[in-house]
């Protein structure tokens, strides 16, 4: 089975953009193209969380839900809710209304905080684990590697839930520590140039 699916412009991407027509914008804009602002990689990490045992189609067509529901995923704003707000997020039809997702956000804020006071940004320390490109398996072939699992399992140290290793491989995928766009995907050669643009936080 081919790798690829056509486009709206009769050019190849990556397959999984034919599960849902809105995929196709996020494949071109945002996946894999590396992030180094802290409120998105937390937003990221959060909708990760979310999306265990769900459908990324379904976190994504409630992603402006969840944007407004959480402050903008401001880590700082998030830290500070109580357990009011999450009775109230629980009532929000707009969002996946989880408890346990729900609280480890708000938990998650709290330790992002602690963490950007050791470190000065998350993304300094997410940064550290980026693979070494030469190293990585064939794109989109594993869901998860050696540097993943030693995120997740740092960031379980620190105390961060839903940050298993699975959960986090798609995240460094999303976020661009990972180019997985296949070889003959169109959009391979953006990423990759933006990447090499990059500057990599703390170096």
């Amino acid at each position: 089975m081919s790798t690829t699916i056509l486009g709206p412009d009769g050019n190849p991407r990556c397959r999984w953009c034919g599960a849902a027509p809105d995929f196709f914008d996020y494949h071109d804009k945002e996946w894999g193209f590396p992030v180094d602002d802290d409120l998105r990689l937390f937003e990221k990490l959060c909708l990760e969380g979310f999306q265990a045992g769900l459908s990324w189609r379904t976190i994504l067509a409630k992603r402006e839900n969840f944007r407004a529901a959480f402050r903008g995923f401001d880590f700082d704003r998030v830290a500070r809710f109580g357990q009011r707000d999450v009775e109230q997020l629980l009532k929000n039809e707009g969002i996946v209304r989880h408890r346990g997702k729900i609280e480890a956000v708000v938990y998650n804020a709290k330790q992002a905080r602690k963490l950007v006071k050791q470190e000065g940004s998350l993304s300094a320390f997410i940064w550290r684990y980026e693979p070494d490109p030469e190293k990585l398996a064939k794109p989109q072939t594993v869901t998860t590697s050696a540097e993943a699992t030693a995120l997740s399992k740092d960031l379980k140290k620190l105390g961060w839930k839903f940050v298993g290793p699975t959960t986090v491989y798609a995240f460094m995928q999303a976020m661009g520590l990972v180019n997985d766009h296949v070889s003959d995907c169109v959009v391979r050669a953006k990423v990759e140039r933006a990447r090499g643009r990059f500057k990599r936080p703390g170096r």
